[in-house]
């Protein structure tokens, strides 16, 4: 979709300066046009292409069996329902970890053949020679801290990250090694509040959180969440906006029966 004159792409440098005038940063997952199209409509800043994919999409218990074609299909489909949108996408497991070439083939697969503004990688210290070999070819790259889905056989769990001395240093130190490699943000999923706000307040780039208290620079959800098209998934940090589920269930409910009762279509219905 052709970006009209009256419209400003949301830009890594306009991010920044939110992060600065500490204007909070609106961020939401999207995997096809229509839903693209509807969440730039009403005004989102960044959308995600995210793995979550794997799960909201083609009913994956986790994030890793979705691979580098079927991200680019999606994203593709986003790139062309939006105008104002920065759009970010997720290199899927195994696309990145295991060698930096490998992880910059992949970024430039996403951008060129689906048009999308930046990457995400999980990680800190373990992936920065993946991300600066992408930051050299121009590419943006968003980090990913906390709870990284992508390593949830490591974890075990979906339970909140960091909580130990340990592991919350080395997040303070992998958020300030992003920001030193040139990550235009980072996401900070399911991490206290507090060590959230600390890492936030200690880094130049926007944090986004998801499940990470309220005083990041962003928030993220996944849309399917937010709406309630999804119903089985209750973290404490969703709020359902909708409850999407039970209402196009009773539509469709009443299209059968509609159908079953030859009410449609009717007269006015029919050419």
């Amino acid at each position: 979709m052709s970006v009209s004159k009256d419209v400003k792409r949301i830009t890594t440098h306009i991010l920044k300066a939110m992060k600065d005038k500490k204007e909070k940063i609106s961020m939401l997952t999207a995997y096809d046009y229509s839903m693209a199209r509807i969440l730039d409509d009403a005004g989102i800043d960044i959308l995600l292409v995210g793995d979550s994919a794997s799960n909201v999409m083609a009913g994956h218990e986790t994030t890793l069996p979705i691979t580098l074609d079927q991200m680019i299909y999606h994203a593709s489909s986003v790139v062309r329902g939006v105008q104002k949108a920065f759009i970010v996408v997720d290199l899927p497991f195994g696309s990145y970890q295991s060698n930096s070439t490998k992880a910059l083939e992949s970024a430039i697969r996403i951008m060129k053949e689906s048009g999308a503004h930046g990457v995400k990688l999980e990680g800190g210290a373990e992936i920065a020679d993946s991300i600066t070999k992408i930051l050299s070819a121009g590419i943006p790259v968003m980090g990913h801290l906390g709870l990284t889905p992508q390593s949830i056989y490591k974890f075990g769990t979906y339970t909140v990250r960091a909580k130990e001395a340990e592991e919350a240093k080395k997040l303070k130190e992998d958020a300030k090694l992003l920001d030193k490699l040139g990550c235009f943000g980072i996401v900070l999923e399911k991490i206290p509040a507090k060590l959230a706000k600390s890492v936030t307040k200690s880094i130049s780039i926007p944090t986004i959180g998801i499940g990470g208290g309220p005083d990041t620079d962003g928030q993220v959800l996944v849309t399917h969440d937010l709406l309630g098209i999804t119903k089985e998934f209750q973290p404490r940090f969703l709020r359902r906006y909708m409850e999407l589920h039970e209402e196009m269930k009773v539509a469709v409910q009443h299209y059968i029966k509609d159908v079953k009762n030859k009410d449609f279509p009717n007269k006015s219905e029919a050419y």
